[in-house]
């Protein structure tokens, strides 16, 4: 793949220089295309630590869901960008030539992990436990970046087809001017989970409780149980949801969180093991009039449950906006936490007729989230039931589907569970005209942008 960003992705690697003081030697200019690596750890790990290039991605599939709405056709009309408002409507035409932000930052992150890499195995003498991190890191950054990627780019994962579906461009060097070819969505997923398992390996134990934007072991094996859970692997997704929980396991009790600020969480707390958010116009309703969330999702949520006043804010309109979520930041949160972990183990239960004890790890959660003194409680938060493992399943999907909100999960559900069987549509009215999305419509993945296609000959998605 030519990476038609070249010019954009090195200034933003000689912004990241200036900003961290690095030495002139990091991008002294050749006449190749190729830069001359980082030389030091402490460069490295500057390269590292740049949480835009890194810890900031951009969600089409957030402004794709069924979490929020436009309020009027004048809010949608008046949408930031093109991408945006066709996004919203599912559109044949996303981008109406605008640049892609979601097919560009995974590959910039991918271009900073692989000159580490490369750099770090041009070191010569001991490898030593920061070198191994700081490998362990940049490996975790490429795979992520790439699942990210395949994730919305190509096919849902489905074992049966994903050795013929066409994934994305894998890119594994620092050079820019390489042309890579489109491979299957299977040797996408064999790429993302060979550098995931090498960088757990490598990765300290403990999440860094300063620098949420490090990785570590728990990261790594959340990181897992997710990917596990959008291929549908409920086996895998379930040992690598108790991994992590066995290295960290904490929630915060929402009882003690302020329920009238509209920045209830830090950005730093008990449940956040690895930061990462989505910089969309879906941002947090506080200080974004565009967007509204969806009435439909606030239904679910019972009197005493404590999320309808920590997640969003009711206007005098009786509608409802987002606070800010899990880092107090005003764009959605996409990392990895605590609470999504605990659900991945109560739903793998549930998919293995484990009802009882799904029920258990959903109520450990839930005891967190629900208010025992409110009035006339529609639903006990503690010695939850079910009926069959079908109506643990259910119950446990409920719970998913309210509390990873705005986190970037939802649309990756909506492809999954559509494989399955649910049949879940979408719909929206919107300037006089009511769009559709079917389930398993293949407008559930992305365009890749047209001025890639015209530069590195790459097969068009269809819509």
């Amino acid at each position: 793949m030519k990476d038609y960003n070249f010019l954009i992705k090195i200034s933003c690697l000689i912004a990241v220089l200036i900003c961290y003081g690095c030495s002139k030697e990091f991008l002294d200019e050749k006449p190749s295309t190729a830069i001359v690596q980082p030389k030091s750890l402490e460069e490295f790990q500057s390269l590292l630590d740049n949480y835009t290039a890194n810890n900031v991605t951009v969600g089409l599939g957030i402004l794709s869901t069924d979490e929020y709405e436009y309020m009027s056709d004048a809010l949608w009309l008046s949408a930031r960008t093109a991408t945006e408002r066709n996004a919203y409507i599912w559109a044949k035409d996303l981008y109406e030539g605008e640049q892609a932000d979601d097919w560009n930052k995974p590959y910039t992150t991918i271009f900073y992990a692989n000159n580490v890499l490369a750099g770090l195995e041009n070191m010569g003498g001991a490898r030593s436990n920061e070198w191994k991190n700081l490998k362990g890191w940049a490996l975790f950054l490429r795979a992520f970046a790439n699942y990210e990627l395949v994730n919305n780019f190509a096919p849902i994962y489905d074992q049966a087809t994903a050795a013929n579906d066409l994934g994305v461009p894998l890119r594994l060097k620092p050079s820019i001017d390489q042309l890579a070819p489109r491979p299957t969505v299977a040797a996408n997923y064999g790429q993302i989970l060979t550098d995931l398992t090498a960088a757990t390996a490598l990765l300290p134990i403990a999440i860094p409780a300063a620098n949420r934007n490090r990785p570590s072991k728990v990261a790594a094996h959340a990181l897992f149980a997710r990917i596990y859970l959008t291929r549908r692997d409920y086996d895998k997704a379930e040992h690598h949801a108790d991994t992590c929980l066995q290295l960290y396991d904490k929630l915060i009790d929402y009882n003690a969180l302020n329920k009238t600020t509209a920045i209830p969480f830090s950005i730093i707390n008990d449940e956040l093991i690895y930061s990462k958010y989505a910089a969309t116009r879906a941002s947090y309703g506080v200080s974004n009039p565009f967007v509204k969330v969806a009435p439909s999702l606030i239904s679910l949520y019972a009197l005493n449950d404590l999320r309808l006043t920590i997640f969003y804010s009711r206007l005098a309109d009786g509608s409802y906006i987002t606070k800010r979520g899990y880092q107090g930041n005003v764009y959605p949160f996409v990392g990895l936490a605590t609470d999504e972990v605990y659900l991945i183990k109560a739903e793998c239960l549930a998919r293995r007729n484990e009802a009882v004890a799904a029920m258990a790890v959903l109520d450990r959660l839930l005891a967190k989230r629900w208010d025992p003194n409110a009035s006339s409680p529609s639903i006990p938060y503690q010695n939850l039931s079910a009926s069959s493992a079908q109506d643990a399943l259910k119950k446990v999907l409920l719970e998913r589907r309210k509390e990873l909100v705005w986190r970037g999960l939802r649309w990756d559900d909506l492809k999954r569970l559509n494989k399955e069987g649910a049949d879940i549509e979408l719909s929206r009215m919107v300037n006089g005209q009511r769009y559709t999305l079917l389930p398993n419509s293949p407008k559930y993945v992305f365009p890749i942008p047209d001025d890639e296609i015209n530069l590195s000959g790459l097969t068009q998605n269809q819509r």
